[in-house]
């Protein structure tokens, strides 16, 4: 099938196979004789299982190493778990930074009066000099909490 129909049947874009092509995450596929991608059921299912694992939040390099122990029948299922948790930790750190950035822009939001005047903290804080990145717990920041914006 071509690139477009293995498209659909994987969920995986056009571009995105031939991106992963390109990395070498997946093999390149043989061509037609009038030079079309020619993907076969195999590929499709090698495809399917990048999409799921990029759904999951994996990076290309992890799938890398899960698409490598998939293939791999003499591969311990604990060498899988150990990747699956360690990404366990890193998506619940990612998901504890989102909720701090949430809330960051809430305070900010908080102390901005919303109106037709160009005074914002929001504004303010993200011109503010000198900071790597912002905290609302207990820190203003440079907010003036009685003067809202």
């Amino acid at each position: 099938m071509n690139i477009g129909m293995a498209a659909r049947a994987s969920g995986v874009s056009a571009k995105m196979i031939r991106y992963y092509e390109s990395t070498g995450l997946i093999p390149k596929v043989g061509r037609t004789g009038s030079g079309y991608r020619d993907y076969s059921d195999k590929d499709v299912h090698k495809l399917r299982f990048v999409r799921r694992a990029r759904d999951l939040g994996f990076s290309v390099e992890q799938i890398g190493g899960l698409l490598r122990l998939w293939e791999d029948r003499s591969r311990a299922s604990a060498d899988v778990k150990q990747v699956a948790m360690s990404h366990v930790e890193t998506l619940r750190e990612r998901a504890q930074q989102l909720e701090e950035m949430a809330a960051t822009l809430i305070h900010l939001a908080d102390h901005c009066a919303g109106d037709d005047r160009p005074d914002c903290p929001i504004i303010e804080e993200l011109a503010a000099p000198g900071r790597g990145h912002v905290h609302h717990q207990g820190h203003h920041h440079g907010l003036n909490a009685s003067k809202p914006g």
